[in-house]
């Protein structure tokens, strides 16, 4: 059986302000008090794993430890078939600068120019999220959403590369989707169902 979270404090795993908002929805109404791992100054552990759950769990670990709380961490990527599934686990480093910070516009060029060379358009969002404590138990969780990848970018809402993917069944990317049309059918959203049949309570 999963381990249940009590209603309290929970650090987030992430200096990410965009995943900041989209958990922070997702977890209204479970008694939780959210607070982000930037918001308590903890340092980015190094991710040195080669899947989405391997690299949460080092990130929700990593902040327990240091908090002495519970934390959530949140593992994401966008994954084209053509590409065998990169950027996947390299997502935001697809889009690093030299000077620490993303440049997602020029990430998404570069997926376009890459994958525009193969036929199809089949891509996805995988998102894992990982619960851990302080004594080092974890439950893990993994959600996707298929799709497509589209050329150029559509929209100015969301973050990375939401404005490039266009989920199977709708006509807007995720780029163009409102927060809740995006959290009502999102990789991120699928995983927190999967969390919150196992591990939440509601308050």
């Amino acid at each position: 059986m999963p381990r249940r979270l009590e209603p309290g404090r929970l650090v987030l795993a992430t200096h990410n302000k965009g995943k900041v908002r989209e958990v922070a929805a997702l977890l209204e109404g479970y008694g939780l008090d959210l607070v982000s791992a930037g918001e308590l100054g903890l340092p980015e552990p190094a991710e040195t794993e080669t899947s989405f759950i391997g690299n949460a769990q080092i990130k929700a670990l990593a902040a327990a430890r240091a908090a002495g709380l519970p934390a959530l961490a949140d593992d994401s990527g966008f994954s084209v078939a053509s590409l065998e599934g990169a950027p996947g686990v390299y997502t935001a480093d697809w889009a690093q600068q030299p000077d620490g910070s993303r440049d997602y516009a020029q990430a998404m060029a570069k997926v376009a120019a890459l994958a525009g060379e193969h036929p199809g358009r089949l891509a996805w969002f995988s998102c894992a999220l990982v619960l851990a404590w302080p004594d080092g138990h974890t439950e893990a969780f993994l959600g996707e959403a298929p799709g497509q990848w589209v050329w150029p970018p559509r929209g100015l809402d969301g973050f990375g590369y939401d404005p490039m993917f266009q989920p199977e069944g709708q006509a807007q990317t995720y780029g163009e989707m409102s927060g809740a049309a995006k959290h009502a059918i999102s990789h991120r959203a699928r995983a927190f169902a999967l969390l919150a049949a196992g591990c939440l309570r509601k308050g």
